[in-house]
C-alpha cells in the first residue's frame, strides 16, 4: 500500500449491530464498507484489502472467504479470536491482530470485585437486604489468599496486579513455566495445572478459547480444587462444561462461581445457574466500560495508520496458538 492510496477496508458487524463509532475517522483514510452476513459480505470482500471485524462470534467470514481476493490484514475487535480461526485462514498469509490491552484493566477490576464479594459474603447479603432481615456474620479475609489464573497473558498479568496490591498471591499457568515474572508469585507450565488447583482459593479463567483449553474445566477438574474455593471465568464459556460445574456445586466439590462468560449466550431464563445462591453472574460484561467501543476503533485506526505506512502491527495474533503472546 502506497503512502497515498487509499486502502479498502470492510467493517464486518454482527446482523442488527448499530455502525461502530469513529467511522468519520476510519472514512478519512479508507474507503469503507460494511457486511453483517455472509451474503454482504461475499459482496464487499472482493477487492478489500482490510477486516475489522466487530462480530466475535462470526461464521460469515469463513463461508464467504473465497470471495477474499486482495485481503491482507483482518483485525477482530475483540480479545478472542477462536471464531476467526479456521483452517483457509491459519494457514494462509493473511495477518490478523486483536484487540489486547483495552479490556485488560476493566477485567481485572472485575475480577477483584467477584473475590472480595465472595470473601465478604456479598451476595447473601443482598439477598438478605432484599428480605429486609439484618443477620450479622463474620466473613473471610482476602489477604494472604491464592490466587490461580488460568492464562497468565496481557488480561492475566493485569489480574495479578490488582490482587498483588490487595495483598492475595497471583499465581498463573501458562503454555510454558515463566521466571521472574513480577506480576506473579510464580507462573507454571500448563503440565501443572492439576497440582495448582488443589492449592488456589480461588481460580480465574483468562484464557482464550483453542483446541487444548475447549472443556478444559471438567468434573475432573473440578474435583482437583479445594472444596472452598472459587471458579471465575471471564475468559470464554466453552472453556468450562457447564453440567460438571453444576454438579461439583451442587454436589460440594467448589463453594462457588462467578461467571460472565458462558457455552450458551444469552442465558435461558430458566437455566438452572439463575437460581444458585453460591453463583454469580453477569452478561458478558467484565471488560466493558463506558466508551469501549470507540476505544475499540481508535486502536483499529492507530494500527491501520501503521499498515499504511509499512511499519509493524502490535497485537499480532499467532494464528496456530490462537491468540497474541505475552511479550
Amino acid at each position: 500500500m502506497t503512502q497515498h492510496s487509499k486502502p479498502v477496508v470492510t467493517v464486518l458487524t454482527a446482523p442488527g449491530e448499530k455502525e461502530p463509532p469513529g467511522m468519520d475517522a476510519l472514512r478519512a483514510r479508507a474507503e469503507v464498507r460494511f457486511a453483517s452476513d455472509e451474503p454482504t459480505l461475499r459482496d464487499t470482500l472482493p477487492g478489500t484489502d482490510v477486516m475489522m471485524v466487530t462480530d466475535f462470534r462470526t461464521e460469515a467470514l469463513a463461508a464467504a472467504w473465497p470471495a477474499a481476493d486482495k485481503l491482507q490484514w483482518i483485525h477482530a475487535t475483540s480479545a478472542g479470536v477462536d471464531a476467526l480461526m479456521f483452517p483457509d485462514l491459519i494457514e494462509g498469509d493473511v495477518t490478523v491482530t486483536n484487540a489486547r490491552g483495552i479490556f485488560d484493566r476493566t477485567i481485572a477490576e472485575y475480577v477483584l470485585c467477584t473475590i472480595l464479594m465472595f470473601a465478604k459474603d456479598f451476595p447473601r447479603s443482598l439477598r438478605l437486604q432484599a428480605e429486609h432481615k439484618w443477620q450479622h456474620r463474620d466473613t473471610e479475609r482476602a489477604e494472604g489468599k491464592q490466587v490461580l489464573i488460568v492464562g497468565a497473558g496481557s488480561i492475566g498479568g493485569q489480574i495479578a496486579r490488582l490482587c498483588k496490591a490487595a495483598g492475595l498471591k497471583p499465581h498463573g499457568i501458562a503454555r510454558k513455566p515463566r521466571h521472574d515474572d513480577p506480576d506473579f508469585v510464580a507462573v507454571h507450565g500448563n503440565d501443572d495445572l492439576t497440582e495448582q488447583l488443589g492449592l488456589a482459593d480461588f481460580v480465574v479463567i483468562a484464557a482464550p478459547l483453542t483446541p487444548q483449553t475447549e472443556g478444559l474445566f471438567n468434573e475432573k477438574a473440578f474435583k482437583s480444587m479445594r472444596k472452598s474455593a472459587r471458579l471465575i471465568n471471564i475468559g470464554r464459556g466453552p472453556v468450562v462444561k457447564t453440567d460438571d460445574l453444576i454438579a461439583a456445586l451442587n454436589n460440594g466439590d467448589i463453594a462457588g462461581a462467578a461467571l460472565d462468560v458462558f457455552e450458551e449466550e444469552p442465558l435461558p431464563a430458566e437455566h438452572p445457574l439463575w437460581d444458585m445462591e453460591n453463583v454469580i453472574m453477569t452478561a458478558h460484561m467484565s471488560g466493558d466500560f463506558i466508551g469501549w467501543k470507540r476505544a475499540l476503533t481508535d486502536q483499529f485506526l492507530e494500527n491501520l495508520d501503521r499498515w499504511h505506512q509499512g511499519e509493524e502491527l502490535f497485537n499480532l495474533v499467532d494464528k496456530k496458538l490462537g491468540y497474541a503472546s505475552k511479550k
